[in-house]
């Protein structure tokens, strides 16, 4: 493998917990080297599973977190000035597409739009990135993929994906596990008994039934974790999961009054 790329090994196998068929799926996607689009709620568990993927195939994987100061410049590459005059550095899209590896592309409708039409040269047959400060034409590698993820529910219509861009990638549905699953999960990753897992997952369940209704966003598993971790280390339940659970996710005293009675009711 490239040096260039050994920083982006994932050399120990990451915990995905599979739900359904999207290992498959994105496997059978790779071999043909598809673009994808993960489409999911926040801390469902969507980087985790690009993770395992790239440690599965033992591809390197190179993740981009957008913004919305992000530029093309950012994910193409751009000019350096140092002691011996400029020279071109790529950017991470590029020594993804130049030496062969998988590009995460995290929560993409983050970017702006003139940033993320970039990369519909390397979703589609042509597979290349022009550098068009550099004066050169990438032709993808071989084992290059781009995978992107991004919140649709969270989106506003002036922050959403083009269909132009949308139509270019396969795509997998990712929510909160079943129950079973999500207290599985929680416990593999904290060390909590499967009792306590499944007591902050029901409190999740109570939280994520007032979404639209005063709260924009349910709790995470993701959210669930920093509970359980919290609780492993000694902290009192309540105190966790209020510092967790109930505090990051609003600040609407009637709201908080309403997620600490759940708290209270199982914990």
């Amino acid at each position: 493998m490239n040096d260039i790329l050994e920083p982006y090994r994932v050399t120990q196998q990451p915990y995905y917990r599979p739900v359904a068929d999207e290992v498959a799926l994105f496997d059978a996607a790779y071999s043909v080297r598809m673009p994808m689009m993960l489409k999911g709620p926040t801390g469902c568990g969507k980087t985790r599973f690009v993770e395992y993927m790239a440690w599965k195939l033992q591809k390197p994987l190179i993740t981009v977190a957008c913004n919305e100061d992000m530029t093309a410049s950012d994910l193409v590459g751009r000019f350096l000035l140092d002691a011996n005059g400029t020279r071109w550095q790529d950017g991470p899209l590029a020594t993804a597409a130049r030496h062969g590896a998988i590009c995460y592309l995290d929560e993409v409708v983050e970017a702006r739009q003139d940033t993320t039409v970039v990369i519909h040269p390397l979703t589609d047959n042509r597979r290349i990135l022009p550098l068009e400060k550099k004066g050169e034409l990438v032709q993808a590698h071989p084992d290059f993929q781009v995978v992107i993820s991004y919140n649709p529910g969270y989106q506003s219509l002036m922050k959403d994906l083009k269909q132009s861009t949308k139509q270019r990638f396969g795509a997998l549905d990712f929510s909160y596990p079943a129950r079973d699953v999500e207290s599985e999960i929680v416990a593999h990753e904290t060390g909590v008994s499967l009792e306590v897992a499944g007591k902050l997952v029901s409190i999740a369940e109570r939280a994520r039934n007032l979404k639209g209704h005063g709260l924009d966003e349910g709790l995470s598993t993701r959210m669930l974790i920093y509970a359980g971790s919290l609780i492993k280390k000694g902290v009192a339940t309540q105190a966790a999961c209020r510092v967790a659970l109930v505090r990051p996710i609003t600040d609407d005293p009637d709201m908080r009054d309403a997620l600490d009675a759940a708290v209270a009711t199982f914990f």
